[in-house]
Parts: C-alpha cells; structure tokens; sequence
C-alpha cells in the first residue's frame, strides 16, 4: 500500500491535533481563571492590557489576532466588571482608548499564579512551554503567510 494512503489517517492530521488540543488546554484554563472571575477570551484581553495600558481597540484585536468585533464585548463585560475603562481618543471620535482600572492593574498579581498552574496541570516545564509556545508561533505564522498568499493569488486572478 502507497504511504501515502496514511496520509488521510484522523490521526495523522494537523488539523485535528490542534483543534483537540485548543479545546482541551482551554478547558483546562477554565476552572484556573474562574477564580479570578474571568473566562479565557477575557484573560487574553488582560494578558495585552497587563503589558500595556492604555491601547487602541484597533491595537489590542491585532495583538489577540481577532477582528474588533470580537474583542468589543469581551471590553464591555470586562468594563461592567470594573476591570477596565472604554474611553474615546481625543482628536479621533472613532477610537477607543482601553486602560486598566485600579482594580484591572491589581488582578495582575493574582494571575500570576496562572502560568505555574498551568504547566502543572499540563504536567509540562517552562521549557517544554516555551518550546511548544515557539513552535505554535512558527506554525500561526506560516499558516497566516499561507492566507496573505491566497488573497494575493485571488487578487492575480481577478485581474
């Protein structure tokens, strides 16, 4: 039999690995983040404001990799919270500044016991979480070179 024939094996797809383990690390955060009163989504949006503070929604959807439209009622729950503040941009009434409360900057200092946590329950190092952080980078670049390239071959053909 062609080698290839394993090719299309369940267990051989890229595809299938990833979406099992995003679904299954995710569901391993939840019960870590409850504790602070967040859900996943919203602790990515911390993680970019924790870094810095105050960003552009414009600016924290290119970091998270996510359209505006996605990343503004995560905002708004963070912000009824009391997590974070929406405020327009003075000269620009189209943007929004987003900027860390008191109480936003200090969650901080909880969620420091998160990584650790996690490589726990994962039953990983910090380096093992580097490594596989490096090569899911490495993989989200490429996968995002190879849509640049799509778009641009669509763009040749609609010429």
């Amino acid at each position: 039999m062609d080698a290839s024939y394993d090719d299309l094996k369940l267990e051989r797809q890229l595809c299938f690995a990833l979406s099992v383990a995003s679904r299954s690390v995710i569901a391993s955060y939840r019960p870590v983040l409850e504790k602070l009163g967040l859900t996943h989504p919203q602790y990515l949006v911390m993680l970019a404001l924790w870094e810095r503070s105050p960003r552009t929604v414009k600016d924290i959807s290119e970091s998270l990799l996510l359209e505006p439209a996605t990343v503004t009622p995560l905002l708004r729950r963070l912000e009824d919270a009391g997590l974070l503040t929406r405020t327009r941009q003075a000269g620009n009434e189209r943007a929004l500044d987003v900027a860390l409360t008191p109480e936003g900057a200090a969650l901080r200092e909880k969620a420091l016991a998160v990584p650790p946590t996690m490589m726990a329950r994962l039953q990983i190092t910090r380096e093992e979480a580097g490594e596989l952080h490096a090569s899911m980078m490495k993989l989200i670049a490429a996968a995002q070179a190879s849509r640049d390239l799509d778009g641009a071959e669509a763009l040749v053909a609609q010429a």
